[in-house]
């Protein structure tokens, strides 16, 4: 797959985003979007309430190497539809 950047938007709507500078390295196409999840549900689990108002109105926006946008995430997908629980 190579190398993803994990962009946080934040859900706030100020348009501030933060940007990944280090980037993960992942074996496949469906890798990014599992782990895009993942640290999405470790923010929300451990993240301080004041520190974010809506954990799930956030995002996180997914580049190649290139800069070029592979996927957005949203924060909201880590809570599963009534029909997949």
């Amino acid at each position: 797959m190579g190398r993803s950047f994990f962009n946080f938007r934040d859900g706030a709507g100020t348009g501030r985003i933060a940007i990944d500078p280090e980037s993960s390295v992942l074996p496949d196409a469906a890798a990014p979007r599992a782990y895009a999840l993942q640290a999405a549900q470790d923010l929300v689990r451990r993240g301080r309430s004041d520190a974010e108002r809506d954990w799930f109105a956030c995002a996180f926006e997914i580049v190649d190497a290139a800069g070029e946008p592979v996927l957005t995430v949203p924060f909201s997908e880590t809570v599963p539809d009534a029909a997949d629980a």
